[in-house]
């Protein structure tokens, strides 16, 4: 075990059986465990019959100020495991900024790896695994929840949410009217739990099956990707470039960039964010 360094200590996403030997001899050997939930962490490493080890809290609303007091206690020369309470750390997780803090001081991070629901319910869900994104949960603000479904409105890879059971319907009905409801969808809950369950259907069958069957568990949904269209790519490309010359025109004639792309978007039927993405890389091939 180096000292001064940081584990990222993956853990079982429900079945305890899970938790691989290197990661019980980590987890046993470690001067300190930053924990998502302390009382789940405890209770892992009783259930496991790990010795108890100092913790501290580390999650989304303190990540700032323990991250300092984790950085302070690996530069002093201690070890440290972190942990979520299911999954691995840093994917998804406010984990993700302690990494950036100990490499920015030059603080070795090792992974110790183990579950993790996105890969297990991409592995399961009988669509294409060879090129995926994921994508994780979806803002609960309709504004941005909008923008990042029309940003993957081409996504040709599997995309993989995660999503809360009280979230589920909206979300399915926000990924349909997104993607076409006969694009197909893989609903994973309950992973290595006593009630895994893996269901295999449309966006828009998925819909109509949860309105009528309350769902429970947390979700991994993941998302077929859009079909390969080459006669309509020819199509798509002259339309944003003729938008985007719109939008120049526009701009040449003393209007904002922003509002040049809203109002030719408006006209034209050319998605906003892809036309903005489009003219800021014209722009920048042609200063």
């Amino acid at each position: 075990m180096s000292n001064a360094t940081l584990y990222l200590v993956a853990t079982p996403i429900g079945n305890l059986g899970d938790l691989s030997p290197r990661a019980r001899d980590v987890l046993a050997a470690v001067d300190l465990i930053a924990a998502e939930d302390t009382r789940v962490s405890q209770k892992l490493l009783h259930a496991c019959g790990l010795p108890k080890k100092p913790m501290l809290s580390y999650y989304e609303h303190n990540r700032r100020a323990r991250g300092e007091e984790v950085l302070a206690a690996l530069r002093a020369g201690r070890s440290c495991a972190l942990v979520t309470d299911a999954g691995t750390p840093a994917v998804s997780d406010p984990g993700e900024d302690l990494v950036a803090l100990c490499a920015a001081h030059g603080i070795p991070v090792v992974p110790v790896p183990g579950c993790c629901a996105a890969v297990c319910g991409l592995a399961v869900s009988g669509l294409p695994t060879g090129r995926w994104c994921f994508e994780g949960f979806l803002s609960v603000n309709k504004k941005t929840r909008r923008e990042h479904l029309d940003a993957l409105s081409n996504e040709k890879r599997t995309m993989i949410f995660y999503e809360a059971p009280h979230k589920l319907c909206a979300t399915l009905r926000d990924l349909a009217a997104a993607f076409g409801g006969t694009r197909r969808i893989s609903l994973s809950r309950e992973l290595t739990k006593l009630h895994e369950e893996t269901l295999r259907m449309t966006l828009d069958e998925a819909a109509a099956h949860f309105d009528r069957t309350p769902p429970r568990g947390e979700f991994v949904l993941v998302v077929e990707g859009a079909p390969d269209t080459p006669d309509s790519a020819p199509d798509e490309a002259a339309r944003l470039a003729a938008a985007a010359e719109a939008v120049r025109r526009r701009v040449e004639g003393g209007q904002t960039q922003k509002d040049a792309v809203k109002a030719v978007s408006a006209e034209s039927g050319v998605k906003k964010n892809a036309l903005y993405r489009y003219v800021l890389e014209q722009t920048q091939q042609n200063p």
